[in-house]
């Protein structure tokens, strides 16, 4: 079959710059037509590296294949074409800083009264719409924010940053969802939007929320109570020394102990059931001392072998290149060689989603140029529930697990669509921890606006059932491994036969095809099986694997899911006909280290690296109180002296700047470091812990967070609120996280929960709220 690239017709003017200019490389690869725009007086010379040869080579690898113009908007010439341009565009980014004037020269609300169907995603560090507006970010600043960083590190060390600049490639996924589903809608409706998109809340959602689904290892301890404890967190995914390096092993389920007990040869002393409990194997050093003792003398391929038999999940800690030159990758063809400035030949990925078994690759699509989308005719006939949520009509049927199960499935519920989960009793979605009557908060934070119905698909009743609720539906989602959604019949071959027109998109660790792809997964392991872990150490100290608190890329995964899902909705408005995506969470991280790869791969061929290195600080530096910090990153020479200024320090002093810095961040809060800095310019943040989070000024003016109690929890849970900032989209619904099969027709309703609400919080028909409790049922009917 043919590729029809999703995104085929669309056109995308994308006159931002830096990191964020990764939007517009998903939406080329998904087949959109991406014309770069230079708009003199607002488009700045923002790049990313790594630099080769003067070659910004993050910045070549998102722009690359992409046409690209010049404008100058202050002449009736040029501002006539940009107008005209305009007209012909579907979606426009653009990233002027806030209060710049840039921004005041574009005039994006101009510009949107001017052209109603536009959809207009303006990107900035901060929001357009607080008080800090004007404030600046880097990586290691998003990270800070985000509290992310206060979860990463050995206790009492400086917080550890991860490797690549994973806050601009998670919140570029963001940023893309959220626009396509709002275009999406506008073909429905006739009206565009301008969003209001905020770095900082990519970040935060996409990367390692404080406030989302929590990993299986958690054990129902939601990431806002967990705190950096390196030995302690060595027990969760523990990586192990042997003969020959390092393995990851993930003893998560009874059954997965099992194996490893019967691989070390059934010890007696470990032979007592209570073994069976993930809790007292986390707590027993005799039994990780007792693993650590079977590894020492095996190889990581022997060992990696001998685990997978035995249904253990574990992976050898590679090395980057290790990973770059393993059978599986090569197999699979990620990467392709691409010219990215004239002589300058590098490696990049070929697309982080298969559509219909095909690379979406901007490289893949044709060369006739497809009609523009105009209308949305089956969207159109769907009946919506007067919420003004984008994906009102839509039926999507959850078989998804853990947490890219529970995120892709939950974007849609946020943003309005009707999601069906669909579970068992004997196969309970690993997130139910504890009592199927109880609820936890990373099951509530991922499963919230959705429903719930018991099916057995594994008995033909029960598929039966099941595909009947495929030919109402219009997406499915799976993240199972490979060959199971066969052996269920949730397969994409099967349920096309009886909805022609459904979209699946299925999720696995390494992929559907390829010599790992039916290996044994969670994110940690594909963590370790692609580089990341080996690079998330502190640097000269090659043993310090400090990635184990974090579940990227899972959040980011579900994103890469949800956009490729909306992408093929688009197209079946187009064609009448669904299709399929499968996303590898291996490939969604090498994506973001995409950069460094090409850069190391032209070292290694002879190219020169014109990378310098700032005489500047940039870092972590340790403010007042316990385990507080604050990140301090100079970009420039501006920044320099703007700081040089805050701490008083001038050239001819016996001291360094960077001692001077620490001095001076030795005496203040954390909060308040980061306030002095950033009035003065220089990108700031504090490392907040999670706690900190809900609280911060930010993040209230933001409706990021608002607080609910669950009917069948002791405690209220903090939970994520505002997904899109823009004038036509509220905040997501009040639905609660179901119990298992609460929607199944009879069963006993809720009982009533309760909201907390920020301040000025969006519901659809209503005045705004004032951070006030709201009593809500927001019980749909059963399913029939």
């Amino acid at each position: 079959m043919s590729y029809d690239p999703p995104l085929a017709g669309m056109q995308i003017l994308d006159a931002s710059t830096g990191p964020m200019t990764a939007v517009g490389r998903l939406f080329a690869d998904l087949g959109a037509e991406v014309t770069v725009v230079r708009l003199q007086g607002v488009t700045d010379d923002a790049t990313v590296g790594p630099y080769v040869d003067d070659v910004a080579i993050g910045t070549a690898i998102n722009r690359h294949g992409m046409p690209e113009v010049e404008v100058d908007p202050s002449n009736p010439e040029g501002r006539a074409r940009f107008t005209e341009m305009l007209a012909d565009a579907d979606i426009l980014i653009e990233s002027t800083r806030p209060g710049s004037r840039a921004e005041a020269v574009l005039a994006v609300r101009a510009l949107r009264a001017e052209h109603p169907d536009l959809v207009i995603l303006s990107i900035s560090d901060f929001g357009r719409d607080s008080e800090f507006r004007t404030w600046q970010a880097t990586g290691p600043v998003l990270h800070a924010l985000s509290s992310e960083l206060s979860r990463s590190g050995i206790p009492g060390r400086e917080p550890l940053v991860p490797p690549a600049d994973l806050p601009y490639q998670v919140a570029a996924a963001q940023a893309a969802v959220m626009t396509l589903s709002v275009f999406l809608d506008r073909l429905r409706t006739g009206e565009g939007d301008l969003i209001d998109f905020s770095v900082l809340d990519g970040a935060m959602q996409a990367l390692d929320p404080p406030f989302g689904s929590a990993g299986s290892a958690s054990a129902g301890v939601a990431v806002s109570a967990q705190q950096r404890d390196w030995n302690a967190e060595k027990q969760r995914y523990p990586i192990i020394a042997c003969k020959d390096g390092h393995v990851r092993i993930c003893i998560l389920s009874k059954r997965q102990w099992h194996g490893m007990f019967a691989l070390m040869g059934s010890p007696e002393e470990f032979a007592d059931p209570s073994y069976d409990k993930l809790g007292k194997r986390f707590h027993s050093p005799h039994l990780l001392e007792a693993i650590e003792r079977f590894c020492a003398d095996k190889t990581r391929a022997d060992l990696e072998a001998r685990c997978q038999a035995h249904g253990v999940p574990a992976a050898a800690v590679l090395t980057l290149s290790e990973a770059l030159n393993a059978e599986h990758f090569t197999a699979r063809g990620f990467f392709h060689d691409a010219e990215l400035a004239p002589g300058v030949v590098a490696p990049m990925p070929a697309g982080v989603s298969e559509i219909d078994g095909h690379r979406a690759s901007a490289q893949n699509s044709p060369t006739t140029r497809s009609p523009r989308p105009a209308e949305a005719p089956l969207l159109a006939s769907r009946p919506r529930r007067g919420q003004g949520l984008p994906l009102e009509g839509i039926r999507v049927l959850d078989l998804g697990v853990i947490v890219v199960g529970a995120d892709t499935a939950r974007l849609f519920g946020d943003l309005g669509a009707d999601v069906v989960k669909i579970e068992h009793s004997a196969h309970m979605d690993g997130l139910r921890i504890g009592r199927p009557t109880a609820m936890t908060q990373p099951f509530a934070a991922g499963h919230r606006n959705k429903r719930s119905i018991g099916i057995d698909l594994r008995v033909e009743e029960g598929r039966e059932l099941a595909h009947r609720l495929v030919a109402q539906s219009d997406v499915v989602l799976t993240n199972y491994k490979p060959g199971v959604a066969e052996a269920l019949g949730m397969d994409y071959a099967t349920l096309h036969r009886i909805n022609p027109d459904i979209v699946v998109v299925d999720s696995s660790a390494f992929g559907p095809t390829g010599p790992w792809a039916k290996r044994l997964g969670y994110g940690p392991l594909v963590r370790a099986a692609v580089g990341f872990t080996n690079l998330w150490t502190y640097p000269g100290e090659p043993d310090t694997f400090c990635d184990t608190v974090t579940v990227y890329p899972d959040h980011v995964a579900a994103r890469i899911g949800t956009l490729s899902a909306l992408a093929l909705l688009l197209r079946r408005e187009r064609t009448g006909e669904g299709g399929s995506a499968s996303i590898s969470q291996a490939e969604v991280m090498l994506s973001h280290l995409a950069a460094d790869i090409a850069a190391d791969a032209l070292q290694r061929g002879g190219h020169t690296s014109t990378a310098t290195t700032p005489d500047a600080p940039w870092g972590l530096y340790r403010t007042e109180g316990d385990d507080h910090w604050v990140a301090i990153t100079v970009r420039d020479d501006a920044d320099r002296s703007a700081l040089a200024g805050v701490v008083g320090h001038s050239a001819g002093q016996p001291t360094s700047l960077d001692d001077a810095v620490r001095v001076w961040a030795a005496q203040r809060s954390h909060m308040d470091a980061m306030t002095e800095l950033q009035s003065a310019g220089v990108p700031a943040g504090a490392v907040l812990h999670a706690h900190e989070v809900p609280g911060w000024a930010y993040y209230e003016q933001r409706r990021t967070f608002r607080e609910e109690l669950h009917p069948h929890a002791s405690e209220p849970f903090m939970m994520e609120n505002v997904q899109i900032h823009c004038d036509h989209v509220p905040d997501p619904p009040l639905g609660q996280a179901p119990l298992l099969g609460r929607h199944r027709r009879g069963a006993p309703r809720s009982r009533r929960c309760r909201h907390r609400f920020p301040a000025g919080t969006r519901r659809a028909g209503e005045p705004r709220a004032g951070g006030r409790r709201l009593d809500v049922t927001g019980v749909p009917a059963p399913i029939s």
